[in-house]
């Protein structure tokens, strides 16, 4: 059976066929006939088997294009600039996959397919909605943007597919699905297309579709989860020895195409890196890099200038590339959707492909659980190494195979022979920023810039100098040279705030001091006190100093004794203020003024009380 006995316009077969595609697979011979009658339809079929088509196919067959009204099917008023269909999917990848399809399949009749995804300029994409689209592939996020900002007008939507639903619904994307469901006409066509069908998705479609008929297509020897024609191989092994491994795997017999997956975008990024010096011609696709990055290592993989991609799960879903021979799971997979997603492709459209697994010691639980879902037979995956042999003979690994390729056998481009694509990216990775593309569009500068000049105080240095050296009187050569002027620091702030404190200290202790200082004995040397707690002044009493006598030492007033000897009004004798006031007698004027020139003793004071009250 071929597509023309399916019911498919003319124009439709004959851009198929002049790309190779004449007879439909399982889940497209099954789908086309209900879905071109216009009924709901639930499609699920394994990853590889041409489910775009399943849905691209009814999709392009309800849009109304020019053509037809040439031939007669149509109307002209029928005609309209907005979007006659819409197709939502999860990644961006998916995406430009879906439109490409589209494209190819309506060449002939030339029908307008935008593909809209974030990551890129808006305006680009503006522009085509303005100028007519006939359908439209985007991701939830921006589609719902420039529906927001009223750009993009889906009122005139016929035909809804969501490809990938349990992906979108596993990335968080449900709510923002049914928003855009919300703003679609109720009288329309709903198609949902998936690998697997998990309860949401069951769940979803029972909302939103009327009557959906669900069509699960498997080929007749093919009852298992996975595609029969792909060979499977689950190794154990150590996280430090997987690059020798990968790499010694990538120079099997007959290998094409490959496709490594990891788990974590750090990852991926470590192992491109390491396989690109290790002479493998590598690239990366993960979400730490820019959308035109992405999109490069995509293209230079699709012509052949890459022949290794390292991504994560992200391109493992809808990437259709010809010529994947292997697929390496360098870090198991989360769960059994990923690994068939992971798998699906290679051994795509009929063709034989094969699959590496390698599990780490710590991810065994998990792998054991993907396992029994699937029902494979590799439950205690062999312990492997890069020497064992059983890995050389499983694989086709040529005898005494290397880590690094051979530099005979370096025959691709490589990453940097594909260009980057502008794409105007929103994000701030992977792309110049605007001040740097305004800096390369400046001309360059033609005048010379002004010269700065050094000076001081205001005045230039060459011209203080010059009056310097001018006014300076002659001297003889011989004459020795008079020693610089230090520059004189200026006091800053907090520096002089902190001087000002100092000196009113000094100066409330200096009055005392002098006093003190005319009777210190030359041969008794002064002692450095320590300071003590600043206190209030005392009474006149204590402005005089007189010297204790020796045989009778001064006791210590206390609280009591003050009391007493106020009331009885005598002369008060002051307290001692120093220990060198104390051992100290009156001495000649060259004492004081050696006690002038000396460093001042500090007083020490005790803490004063107030004196009792008496009773009364």
């Amino acid at each position: 059976m071929t597509f023309r006995d399916l019911g498919i316009l003319p124009e439709t077969a004959e851009a198929l066929e002049a790309v190779g595609i004449v007879s439909p697979f399982p889940i497209q011979e099954m789908t086309l006939p209900v879905a071109l009658s216009g009924t709901d339809v639930i499609g699920q079929a394994k990853t590889g088997t041409g489910k775009t088509l399943g849905f691209g196919l009814p999709l392009l067959e309800r849009v109304t294009v020019p053509a037809d009204v040439e031939a007669g099917r149509a109307k002209p008023e029928q005609l309209t600039e907005a979007p006659q269909a819409l197709v939502v999917v999860p990644t961006r990848e998916l995406c430009t996959q879906v439109t490409n399809d589209l494209l190819t399949a309506g060449k002939v009749r030339n029908v307008r397919v935008l593909a809209i995804y974030g990551g890129r300029a808006y305006e680009p994409q503006v522009e085509a909605l303005k100028k007519g689209v006939d359908v439209i592939v985007g991701t939830p996020g921006r589609l719902l943007d420039l529906a927001g900002q009223k750009k993009l007008n889906l009122s005139h939507v016929r035909a809804l597919v969501l490809d990938e639903a349990d992906e979108m619904l596993d990335l968080g994307f449900l709510p923002d699905v049914e928003k855009i469901i919300q703003l679609l006409p109720p009288k329309r066509q709903t198609m949902l297309f998936s690998a697997t069908m998990p309860g949401a998705v069951i769940g979803l479609a029972r909302r939103y579709m009327s009557q959906p008929t669900h069509i699960r297509a498997t080929a007749p020897d093919d009852q298992g989860a996975t595609v029969a024609n792909i060979t499977q191989r689950v190794y154990r092994a150590h996280s430090m020895d997987k690059p020798e491994m990968v790499s010694r795997i990538l120079q099997a017999d007959g290998r094409g195409l490959a496709m490594i997956f990891c788990r974590t975008k750090r990852t991926a990024a470590d192992i491109a890196d390491q396989l690109a010096q290790r002479g493998f011609a590598s690239g990366a696709v993960h979400g730490d890099l820019g959308q035109g990055a992405r999109e490069q290592a995509l293209r230079a993989f699709r012509n052949g200038k890459v022949d290794v991609l390292v991504c994560t799960d992200v391109a493992a879903r809808g990437i259709d590339v010809e010529g994947v021979t292997h697929v390496i799971n360098y870090q198991s997979p989360e769960d059994e959707k990923t690994y068939l997603h992971r798998i699906g492709r290679t051994g795509r459209a009929g063709a034989s492909g094969t699959a590496v697994t390698l599990v780490d010691w710590d991810d065994i639980p998990r792998w054991q659980l993907i396992n029994k879902a699937l029902e494979l037979n590799f439950n205690d995956p062999v312990e492997t190494y890069s020497t064992s042999a059983h890995l050389f003979e499983e694989l086709s690994i040529p005898a005494g195979t290397k880590g690094v390729l051979p530099r005979a056998e370096r025959t691709r481009a490589g990453l940097a022979a594909e260009e980057v694509e502008d794409l105007g990216e929103t994000g701030g990775r992977g792309r110049k920023s605007a001040a740097t593309a305004v800096r390369e569009e400046r001309p360059e500068r033609t005048r010379t810039p002004r010269q700065r000049r050094r000076t001081r105080g205001g005045a230039e240095l060459a011209e203080s100098a010059e009056s310097a050296v001018a006014s300076a009187p002659e001297q003889p050569a011989d004459a020795p040279a008079e020693p610089r002027t230090p520059r004189r620091r200026r006091r800053t702030r907090v520096g002089a705030q902190a001087s000002a404190e100092a000196t009113a200290v000094v100066e409330s202790v200096e009055q005392p001091a002098a006093e003190v200082a005319g009777s210190v004995d030359e041969t008794a040397p002064a002692k450095p006190q320590r300071r003590t707690r600043a206190v209030k002044p005392v009474e006149a009493a204590d402005t005089a100093v007189a010297p204790a006598p020796e045989a009778e030492p001064k006791a210590r007033r206390t609280r009591a004794a003050a009391a007493d000897t106020a009331d009885a009004g005598t002369e008060v004798t002051p307290r001692r203020r120093t220990r060198a006031a104390a051992k100290s007698v009156a001495g000649t004027g060259e004492a004081q003024e050696t006690a002038a020139a000396e460093p001042k003793p500090r007083r020490r004071r005790t803490r004063t009380t107030t004196a009792a009250q008496p009773e009364s």
